[in-house]
């Protein structure tokens, strides 16, 4: 038992209602109230052992108002070589049936409990997620934003410029994928932005840049047509049969103002000697 006077006699004269009560109307629980002897022995002063028992051994102990029967055992009663001893009436738990008896009532109010591993190393990648998560609450976090455009063609190079001129967050690279992934054109990096929605004109900017600087990737006799343009129509949660028909009225929208705005565009495309007709 806990050292008198500490925060574990607290917990400890804290849990005995419980317990008792556990034993007294639940016994599917698998506590059971159980007659205790306690005997001590002088030799045994100042062992490792005696010290561990030297609260439950006190013959004034804290827990003798706490535990039913408590009392001191007369000399009568002592086996050879006992010195004193204590009865009184304890618990005795069977953990076989306690802690499944235990997990039941969780799940009875609605606790969750899960399996798993728990790792001795966890690396927080959680990027602007950090802001929210719990006990790391980041708000030194903020949103980079970038935004590409994948199209089909190959021009089987690498290359980029730091900058452009059509504003300071925005650059020109090229980024051709192994295994048929397509070709990646960007980009930008805007500081701050929390837009989730691609910018129909920056994806012509983005297109643009990246012919001027690489006109192999379009095709001889193709013109801006030869591009690809996504439109992402995602990230709805649990509401996304209630809300598809909207969506898809903005997607078709932004599909509709892409290709308007590469069809103004075209014409002023550097792709080759002669412009292409769409």
């Amino acid at each position: 038992v806990g050292k008198q006077g500490t925060a574990s006699e607290l917990y400890e004269r804290n849990t005995w209602p419980e317990l008792a009560r556990l034993a007294a109307d639940l016994p599917e629980a698998g506590v059971h109230f159980q007659d205790t002897v306690v005997y001590r022995r002088a030799k045994d002063v100042g062992t490792a052992t005696g010290d561990w028992f030297a609260e439950l051994l006190r013959e004034d102990a804290w827990f003798a108002d706490v535990v039913p029967n408590f009392r001191i055992l007369p000399k009568s009663a002592l086996p050879p070589g006992v010195d004193g001893g204590t009865a009184f009436t304890s618990v005795c738990i069977n953990t076989a049936l306690y802690l499944p008896w235990l997990a039941s009532q969780c799940l009875r109010h609605g606790v969750v409990l899960k399996r798993g591993v728990v790792a001795d190393v966890v690396v927080n990648c959680t990027g602007l997620g950090a802001r929210a998560l719990g006990g790391v609450a980041d708000a030194a976090v903020e949103p980079a934003r970038g935004q590409i455009v994948l199209v089909r063609n190959e021009p089987g190079v690498m290359v980029s410029v730091s900058g452009t001129d059509d504003g300071e967050d925005e650059a020109t690279y090229i980024m051709h994928r192994a295994a048929g992934g397509g070709t990646v054109l960007g980009g930008c990096l805007q500081k701050g932005s929390w837009e989730s929605q691609p910018d129909p004109n920056l994806a012509v900017r983005i297109m643009r840049r990246a012919i001027a600087l690489c006109p192999a990737l379009v095709p001889a006799g193709a013109g801006i047509e030869a591009l690809s343009i996504i439109v992402h129509n995602y990230g709805h949660g649990g509401y996304g049969y209630q809300s598809s028909y909207g969506t898809a009225q903005v997607a078709v929208r932004l599909v509709a103002e892409a290709l308007e705005s590469a069809k103004t565009k075209a014409y002023s495309l550097p792709i080759s000697q002669t412009q292409p007709k769409l």
